[in-house]
């Protein structure tokens, strides 16, 4: 699902590159930036629709709607992209894992 050309980082380029993977693809962002702010701006969209087939790309952006949380693999806990800081090695999941309920 590319969504390229819909977030174009203007300022802030020299920051430290971290890697992490999204659905087992290696992607790349900037420390600092969050995860819903690198998943974006690496291409891809947070999750799909549960009421059509439309990408969704978060909704109020600071942690007040229950819109953007997104699945850690291995069974970690569930985290909020818009307000959690992306991290090296960080292996993140679009989807719910089996056993989520």
């Amino acid at each position: 699902m590319s969504t390229a050309g819909r977030i174009v980082r203007l300022a802030e380029r020299n920051r430290a590159h971290v890697h992490f993977f999204l659905d087992g693809e290696m992607r790349h962002a900037l420390a600092g930036d969050t995860v819903l702010t690198a998943m974006l701006a690496s291409g891809h969209t947070l999750r799909q629709s549960e009421f059509g087939s439309e990408p969704r790309a978060g909704f109020c952006l600071m942690g007040a709607c229950q819109d953007c949380w997104i699945w850690q693999e291995e069974e970690r806990p569930r985290l909020r992209a818009c307000t959690t800081l992306i991290g090296e090695g960080l292996r993140l999941r679009t989807t719910p894992p089996e056993s989520w309920p």
